[in-house]
């Protein structure tokens, strides 16, 4: 399986196929290679002979790789007879899945169709009713936890997949449900409907932690020391161990425990068995093209589902964050008449329809008596709340490079390791040792050089960071993306909720007559009676809960300015319980009882059908009736641009965009509003069949609601303070472009003298491959920046010479077309791109994977669930909601401001810096003992095991803890940390730190020797290393492991001072003062304990606290002013690009070439206003006259007209009964508009009976 090919720029998800290679989900996210294995025996059973003759240490190996062990005792075969497959993802992580054969009893012969493409007209083909569901010898096999099935039509295994996509309307209404023997039948295929999250045992998980590869080489270390007869400080890593693994397993099942008390849910749900049976079973039996009735008092989900009945207000925070109630509506039924087309169901399209599972349904509405109604689409891990489980369960792998070249280190280390066994045979064999001395000396070298403790010592940075991020309120889940905090130099921001107020300020309305704008009118008191009065009082998604006004913060603000009041009739236990209309009225009108049309006759408006918002469609709308009237009203609200569109060209006013850019460019956030009066001939339950697109066009442009969407007075001094750090900000929001442009400068993205340059992209023609695509300066400059010489497979932009910053600005539609066609012209876009708006929540994901493909360090903040995409995607994904959907994201901030990018990247920074302290400093103490060692070994000697034990427990062990204590710096620096250990800097450091160390060692060998009391070491068989060669080595190396942590606790410009951290501070003084009384005035029973030979010289003595001294003076000037300058680092970097002909990050690359390229993009001379620009780009989302109008008539009343002439043909209607779903109530006509007028008064009466209920079965029964 080899490595795929490189990412096409702007591409998300996995790269392009490699052709002659099988895939899983192909061109999707979880796309996977797919090889199958077949066993072969001989190969099996030289396995089996390896493991004998390696001690079980080849089984180690594959209990590490298991796909190693597949390819190892298996053969590669096609997948049809594949008894295991190996698939690995586009991250390289390799996955292994036993092939299952297995189906009960007899069934079909035809291969089933399990919907994997998502495509054509599927009814009837996934469920046969008269058959078998399981074929007989059915291959399935389980990776992450999804189910693949074979399917021998592709000739590959498909993932198993619930009724989501592809399906026909007519079809879901259509399901009746299944008998039981069909039920479990189906459960037998889709599993339970669990998100099963198996807490292991703690046996299992103790053999996880100890056979691991660090536990196994502190297992070989510690059965080496007890052999050695080092048996202290083997204890004491042992116990140090047992302590850590005990940690490990508490921690695993304490989260486990945690994630599956907190998805784990099941309840009784009533479900469908065919003839409107309905029995309650276990929420875990439900299997998808169940029916399920939703209870009126509402319920949590514990399945995806799609409504074909009735309506629920549904509180979907889990996903979105946001406590908002959310109108679910059922989706239409082409099979009640015309008017609805027959069209295939998408879960992305038609979410609105869709209660998801874990989403809390409050209350439901219905029509009649018939029930609430859903079809189950997806169970188990195939549904929404699945979907995120997995994604935590199964998360992205972290690719850094300091963890990459820390193995590169290593691996340097166990070589130096290897020369040394091979040095100490020789010298061991030439003295005489025994095998089994020579054996233990020789391995004890790799346990020196490689020290077990290093993943200890990495990890305790970060385990400080961790707690100190807790105290701010930031939450994380992944602490080793913490490290890559620090390497973040691209932060993107979501706009509305994280850079502004997720609250508004009501600024004014600009009311629009006779295609001509009025004054804006500021103070709500003084608006006239009319439509626009009307459409704020009643497009919206309000409803009452608890007697508390609840829905979205817009929608609120918008109707509290309007001075009006909202009642739904009935009382609060009954009033979900049919599909009644609201009502609203002006608050000075009273709420009396009225008992004729007559009466009934004033403001009031009853909301009879909603169509929600849709951020797709970018608006909602409702359909109103005022009592007394004869015919019912649509109201629309939505973007600016959208409802222009959708509006009659003569009811636009022709300063339209001209008025809505002095209002965008300022900051303010714009809605629109448009109305459409409908034919008289449309009945109560003709409105409950339309579709939106049959009425949302010809509309009457009614003006704008202008709101101020406030900074949070935390962003601009956040954003100054990332720019001060060279670290690139970037918005990325659903808004207005223009509204973004505002917002953009007045944080301080765009500074006041920089230039930003809009950029719009128009499909391409007829004759032509590639779009046109323009440039503008935007703001105060019109002079025109246009795309010339535009050729096959090139894009030349160009730009006058006297710009010297500016900033892309791309709107999503843009974004689109330029990724779509023109791919290569995305990375110029991103390097110089601050504003992108009006973007979806997957072109926000590709945006921060086409920053990474450029080599920058992405970090994303967001506040919602349209931004877990580029959470998940960014190197650094910080969420400032505690919705559900947001634990995929490594941070959460308690705080909902971006107060938090800085601390995380501080604490980052801090972090990683510590970690390439910590590991300098490890590598360090052990190429300084390992160089002691060996040079006691020239004599025969060695050091004493009191001495190993006061080195590695008593100074190393404290050093390093306490060394990561040191807190960030209180500001962020210019420059960015090292990222890199093969690189000039870590690298000189430590060669020139190993010279310090490994001279004065080797001096100080040498020089006792010429002392006159000098007595020369004698070797002998007991092990007994006294001598003074001995002690002169120990006693200086001592020395140095504390200089050593001293030089590599750096402070400024990423951590605070060395003097900052007391507790790092005292255990240098500790040590060294320690370190200086064995030196200078051991006690005899102290240095009998140490097995340390004295001098009988103080002056000598004396000697080595100066050498020390000296050393430690030289170490800290090398590393400050040698190691850590500036000029030299570049120098020797240069050099080595130079020769190693490394190469820079792309983005540096396009930068310089844009730089030093005066030619891109010349100016134009054209002046145009930004109005105009957006005027033209909105003309080309204009619906054709002939989408409006047919044969000179509106759609609708061609519609209606054709639905009419087939009712005349039908003859006589069939009798309803008083439960009519309002989907099937296509029979369900009024005589006259007397009748439908009276039905109306009774469904907006305020009595708190429920004769309107009677009284629509009265009307039925009479039709």
């Amino acid at each position: 399986m080899g490595k795929g090919p490189t990412t096409i720029m702007g591409q998300t998800g996995p790269p392009p196929m490699v052709p002659g290679k099988t895939y899983l989900n192909p061109g999707q996210e979880d796309q996977m290679e797919i090889v199958g294995y077949k066993l072969n025996k001989c190969k099996y059973y030289l396995s089996w002979l390896l493991y004998v003759l390696t001690v079980g240490l080849l089984r180690l190996l594959f209990y590490w790789l298991p796909h190693l062990m597949v390819q190892f005792t298996h053969r590669e075969c096609s997948l049809d007879q594949a008894e295991k497959v190996i698939m690995k993802d586009h991250y390289d992580q390799s996955f292994v899945s036993t092939v299952k054969t297995e189906g009960p009893g007899q069934g079909t012969d035809e291969p089933l169709v399990y919907n994997s493409s998502g495509k054509g007209d599927v009814i009837g083909l996934e469920f046969p009713q008269s058959k078998s569901l399981i074929t007989p010898g059915m291959r399935w096999f389980k990776t992450k936890k999804v189910k693949y099935i074979w399917d021998p039509h592709s000739n590959n295994f498909q993932k198993l997949r619930g009724l989501e996509d592809g399906y026909k309307f007519s079809y879901y209404h259509q399901l009746q449900g299944f008998s039981t023997e069909e039920q479990v039948e189906r459960r037998y295929l889709y599993g339970i409907n669990k998100i099963a999250v198996h807490v292991v045992p703690i046996v299992v998980l103790l053999f996880k932690e100890v056979l691991s590869p660090f536990y196994i080489f502190q297992l070989f270390s510690m059965i080496l020391w007890y052999l050695d007869e080092y048996e202290i400080y083997a204890t004491c890593i042992l116990f140090i161990s047992t302590i850590s693994i005990i940690i490990t397993i508490w921690e695993t099942r304490k989260f486990q425990r945690a994630l599956r008390n907190t998805i784990s849910s099941s309840t009784v749900v009533t479900v469908g068995r065919g003839n409107d049976e309905f029995h309650d079973v276990s929420s875990e039996d439900l299997v998808p093209g169940d029916v399920i009735e939703i209870p009126r008092r509402g319920c949590i989900m514990q399945c995806d589902a799609v409504l074909i009945s009735g309506n629920c207000i549904v509180n979907e925070s889990m996903l979105t964050g946001e406590s908002v109630p959310i109108t679910k509506t059922s989706i239409p039924n082409p099979m009640t008449g015309s008017g609805v087309d027959e069209t295939s169901f998408s879960m992305q399209k038609h979410s609105r329809h869709v209660l998801f599972s874990g989403t809390d349904v409050i209350q439901t509405r219905f029509y009649g008596s018939q029930r609430v109604r859903a079809i189950v689409l997806r169970t188990g891990y195939l549904t929404s709340k699945g979907e995120l489980v997995r994604s935590i369960l199964y998360p992205k792998p972290v690719d850094f490079k300091f963890q990459r070249h820390s193995y590169y280190f290593i691996l340097v280390l166990a070589a130096m390791a290897c020369i040394g066994f091979i040095y100490t045979i020789i010298l061991m064999v030439d003295f005489g040792d025994s095998a089994g001395d020579i054996i233990i000396r020789s391995l004890d070298l790799v346990t020196i050089t490689v020290p077990p403790a290093l993943p200890a010592a990495l990890a305790m940075g970060i385990v400080f960071a961790q707690r100190r991020l807790v105290k701010l309120s930031i939450y994380c889940i992944s602490p080793r993306n913490i490290n890559i905090c620090g390497t973040v130099n691209t932060v993107c921001f979501d706009k509305t909720g994280t850079l502004t107020e997720d609250g508004l300020n009501m600024q004014g309305v600009v009311p629009a007559h006779g295609a001509k704008f009025d004054s804006e009118v500021c103070d709500m008191s003084q608006m006239k009676k009319g439509p626009l009065l009307e459409a704020m009082a009643t497009c919206h998604s309000l409803t009452i809960i608890e007697g508390q006004l609840m829905g979205d913060p817009l929608d609120l603000i918008m109707f509290n300015a309007t001075n009006w009041e909202l009642e739904e009739p009935g009382e609060e236990q009954s009033r979900f319980d049919t599909m009644v209309p609201t009502v609203v009225r002006p608050k000075h009108q009273p709420a009396s009882q009225y008992s004729s049309t007559e009466q009934l006759k004033g403001e009031d408006l009853g909301i009879v059908r909603q169509f929600p918002f849709s951020s797709s469609l970018q608006r909602m709308s409702v359909i109103t009736r005022q009592l007394g009237a004869q015919n019912f009203v649509l109201y629309v609200k939505g973007s600016p641009e959208m409802v222009a569109s959708l509006s009659s060209p003569d009811s636009v006013p022709i300063d339209f965009h001209s008025v809505l850019t002095s209002y965008t460019q300022h900051g303010y956030r714009v809605i629109a509003l448009a109305q459409k009066n409908l034919p008289s001939k449309l009945t109560y339950p003709k409105i409950q069949r339309l579709q939106r697109e049959q009425v949302e066009c010809d509309l009457t442009f009614l003006g704008l609601l202008v709101m101020e969407n406030r900074l949070k007075p935390e962003t601009t001094p956040v954003i100054h303070q990332l720019a001060e750090a060279n670290i690139r900000t970037i918005m990325v929001t659903g808004d207005n472009m223009l509204t973004a442009l505002s917002v953009a400068r007045e944080c301080g993205m765009v500074d006041r003298t920089d230039k930003i340059i809009l950029v719009q992209a128009f499909e391409p023609e007829a004759n032509r491959s590639h779009p046109e695509i323009e440039f503008y300066y935007a703001g105060d400059r019109d002079t025109k920046v246009e795309e010339v010489n535009k050729t096959e497979g090139s894009s030349v932009i160009n730009i006058d010479e006297d710009s010297q910053r500016f900033h892309f600005a791309v709107t999503g539609k843009s974004w689109g077309i330029i990724r779509q066609y023109q791919p290569e012209l995305l990375s110029k876009l991103v390097v110089k791109g601050t504003v992108f708006a009006r973007m979806s929540p997957d072109q926000k994901a590709q945006l921060v994977e086409v920053l990474q493909g450029v080599g920058y360090y992405v970090g994303m903040c967001g506040d919602g669930a349209n931004d877990c995409g580029a959470l998940k995607a960014a190197h650094t994904g910080i969420s400032l909601s505690e919705a559900e959907a947001s634990v995929a994201s490594p941070f959460t901030s308690k705080k909902p401001t971006i107060e938090c990018v800085p601390a995380v990247i501080k604490e980052g920074r801090c972090s990683l810096v510590t970690a390439f302290g910590i590991f300098k400093y490890m590598a360090s103490y052990s190429l300084t003992q390992f160089s002691s060692v060996l040079i006691l070994y020239w004599i025969g000697a060695n050091l004493t095991d009191p001495e190993f034990l006061w080195i590695d427990l008593f100074i190393i062990s404290t050093l390093f803890i306490t060394f990561s204590r040191t807190e960030p710096h209180v500001e962020l620096a210019k420059q960015s940390p090292p990222v890199s250990l093969v690189s000039p800097g870590p690298i000189l450091s430590i060669l020139s730190q190993m010279v310090l160390m490994v001279v004065p060692q080797v001096l100080v060998f040498l020089h006792i020797q010429q002392q006159p009391w000098f007595v020369p070491f004698n070797d002998n068989d007991e092990d007994d290393y006294v001598c003074h060669e001995n002690a002169a080595v120990f006693l200086i190396s001592a020395y140095q492991y504390i200089i050593l942590s001293v030089t590599y606790s750096k402070g400024a410009p990423f951590r605070k001072t060395i003097f900052s951290n007391w507790l790092f501070l005292a255990n240098i003084i500790l040590c060294a003062g320690a370190t200086m009384w064995i030196t200078l005035y051991p006690t005899e029973k102290f240095a009998e304990i140490m097995e340390l030979a004295t001098f009988p010289s103080m002056s000598y003595k004396a000697l080595l606290v100066g050498v020390a001294a000296i050393t430690c003076l030289l170490s800290v000037g090398m590393e400050m002013y040698v190691v850590d300058s500036t000029s030299l680092r570049e120098k020797c970097g240069n050099w080595v690009a130079g020769c190693c002909k490394l190469d820079q990050y792309e983005y540096a690359a396009i930068e310089s070439k844009l730089k030093d390229d005066p030619s891109w993009p010349p100016v134009s001379s054209k002046n145009i206003d930004l109005a105009a620009i957006f005027q033209r780009l909105d003309s080309t989302q204009q619906i054709p006259p002939d989408q409006i109008n047919i044969n000179g008539q509106s759609k609708l009343e061609h519609i209606l007209e054709q639905e009419d002439g087939n009712q005349s043909d039908q003859g006589a209607r069939p009798s309803a009964t008083s439960g009519v779903d309002m989907n099937n109530a296509a029979g369900m006509d009024y005589q006259n508009s007397a009748d439908n007028e009276n039905l109306l008064i009774r469904m907006n009466s305020h009595n708190t009976d429920n004769t309107y209920v009677d009284e629509i079965g009265r009307q039925a029964t009479r039709l």
